[in-house]
């Protein structure tokens, strides 16, 4: 896991635990008690939040999620570095953070509808069958990587390496970036968590004076 203090009006964790390690969570969590953030930020859409709620945080039980094929692929070289769950864990435990404490939480990422119109705007159809082989060979040949940081980094840059990929990326960090200082506005202390991967597209974003893509990749 990753995190940086950050100042955006008000000041800002910028927390970013690998996608899916049960570990990265416990520090997640040990990360954000530390802070004591008046509210928290995810980057995920407004409907994958409520899902999570609905059905992994406020339910008796937890229902069986199928992986995806890239899910199944990606965990193949993860588990390496210990337990692996899906859906991720450290966003689960951030939301039963927030809520055993009456913190409130909000989703930073584009909803499905705003995700689906990035998808059509940034991914072509030769864009989508060559990431389609990427992410294919990626879980044929995972990262060998010493550690689960330098191993989510690895996986992006081979999975997300051509331009409409890495246009799409970057339009969905300018839209998280723009969404976190909304939510640091008339607040002292935010706390944002994402995904490893997008830590320095984010973190560029919000230090940019004017909010802009300072960090696209």
């Amino acid at each position: 896991m990753i995190s940086a203090r950050l100042r955006v009006g008000a000041e800002l964790l910028l927390v970013a635990p690998v996608r899916g390690l049960t570990v990265e969570a416990t520090a997640a969590i040990a990360a954000l008690a530390d802070f004591g953030p008046e509210t928290v930020g995810l980057g995920l859409s407004s409907e994958e939040l409520r899902g999570l709620i609905d059905y992994f945080v406020v339910a008796d039980g937890e229902p069986a999620v199928p992986l995806t094929t890239n899910e199944r692929n990606e965990v193949r070289g993860l588990v390496r570095f210990g337990e692996v769950r899906v859906p991720n864990p450290s966003v689960v435990e951030t939301i039963r953070f927030t809520h055993a404490r009456g913190i409130p939480v909000a989703a930073l990422d584009p909803t499905e509808e705003g995700a689906a119109e990035l998808f059509r705007e940034h991914i072509g159809y030769v864009e989508l069958v060559r990431r389609t082989v990427r992410e294919r060979r990626a879980g044929r040949d995972p990262p060998t990587t010493s550690t689960p940081d330098a191993y989510a980094l690895e996986w992006e840059r081979r999975v997300g390496r051509g331009r409409g990929s890495r246009a799409m990326a970057g339009a969905r960090d300018d839209h998280l970036a723009r969404e976190a200082r909304q939510l640091a506005r008339g607040r002292s202390r935010v706390a944002v968590v994402i995904d490893r991967e997008r830590f320095d597209g984010v973190r560029q974003r919000l230090e940019s004076p004017d909010g802009g893509p300072a960090g696209r990749r």
